[in-house]
């Protein structure tokens, strides 16, 4: 009998990397559903648009999928101000009835249910608001005082799963790199557009952040395939863990690999605003003179823009203390998958020129 993956959020980082991981299975039959279809997906999965705001549609939708044996929550709802947005309370109650208007139609119906997997990250430490302790661990540095939409979605979920046959597990990836067009914080997308126009420019990759740190990032794909661990592992089962790729990075240190990547020289430190100074009609020009199949600057790269000032320091400087997780438990429960950082960067700037939404290195 075949499993049935439903990824909600399926066009982000994380619901498109869950798509890759359990399509490869001929076990699994899997089910995207977002506002907008994933792109460059269809053989994956098969779309179900939905609006996990209305909670009339979704329990239409949901109610009639009684075949649902695995939940991958990773559906997000981001204000316009993204950062700020993170400590707005009808941010938080916004994400928290998503996962309500879902769930509440799918476990009702989806009586094979086996697993849920939420996603969360580093701001359940604080990480927004705080510096966090080094390394946060899962269990004991959760920053519960700080108003949050995980301990929403999680104490709901914990109430659901009491006395159940199911399981859940908490996914606490750090920053996220893939190749989702219009997602709220994808670097890969927005680094690459900066880079794009500085060539255009004829200039140099500058580096346009401040402060320096140093932090760790996860691909998209294996998140992926720690998501669909966890939902097939015993020791996965109603547990938190933290996911990185394995290193730490350093912007700075990266900088000239990825200057490679999308075939420029790196240049000097120039604070710049990606959010800021980046205009719509440079990208415009670019798309038209690469005939890309990339969507105009907004679509493109949704909020990453502000993502990017933010992750880089822009504005900041001196040294900042580390933001770093241990990723102890996710290996001793049996997930041991690593990855290069910088191999990982230059995967997905080449795949996004593969696929022409950035211009040839």
């Amino acid at each position: 009998m075949k499993k049935q993956i439903l990824v909600a959020g399926a066009s982000g980082l994380v619901g498109r990397g869950a798509i890759r991981a359990f399509a490869g299975d001929a076990a699994c039959e899997v089910i995207a559903t977002s506002r907008r279809e994933p792109d460059d997906l269809e053989r994956a999965a098969h779309f179900v648009p939905a609006d996990l705001v209305d909670e009339g549609a979704c329990r239409r939708i949901f109610s009639e999928m009684t075949g649902v044996t695995h939940l991958v929550f990773a559906a997000l709802y981001e204000k316009d101000n993204l950062i700020a947005g993170w400590r707005d309370e009808d941010q938080i109650q916004t994400n928290a009835r998503m996962l309500r208007n879902l769930f509440e139609p799918l476990r009702a119906s989806a009586k094979g249910l086996k697993h849920v997997t939420l996603l969360q990250g580093t701001k359940a430490y604080g990480a927004h608001v705080r510096q966090i302790p080094v390394p946060a661990r899962e269990d004991r540095d959760e920053f519960r005082a700080q108003p949050n939409f995980y301990w929403e979605q999680e104490d709901y979920l914990r109430a659901c799963q009491r006395g159940q046959g199911w399981s859940f597990s908490i996914m606490r990836p750090q920053i996220i790199f893939g190749d989702a067009l219009g997602a709220a914080m994808n670097p890969i997308a927005a680094i690459g557009v900066y880079g794009a126009v500085l060539k255009e420019r004829g200039e140099k990759l500058h580096f346009p952040g401040g402060a320096h740190l140093v932090f760790e990032g996860v691909d998209a794909d294996l998140l992926g395939r720690a998501i669909r661990w966890a939902g097939e592992t015993d020791t996965a089962r109603n547990q938190a863990f933290n996911v990185t790729n394995g290193d730490v990075m350093n912007w700075r240190a990266v900088w000239p690999a990825i200057a490679d990547a999308l075939g420029m020289e790196p240049g000097d430190e120039r604070s710049f605003s990606m959010a800021r100074e980046i205009a719509p009609s440079e990208w415009d020009a670019i798309r038209s003179k690469f005939r890309l199949v990339a969507p105009d600057l907004a679509r493109f790269t949704g909020k990453s823009l502000e993502y990017c000032d933010a992750i880089m320091g822009y504005g900041s400087s001196g040294i900042r203390l580390p933001a770093l997780v241990s990723t102890v438990k996710l290996r001793q429960a049996g997930f041991t998958e690593m990855m290069d950082s910088e191999v990982m960067l230059r995967t997905w700037f080449a795949a996004m020129q593969d696929r022409r939404l950035l211009p040839p290195r």
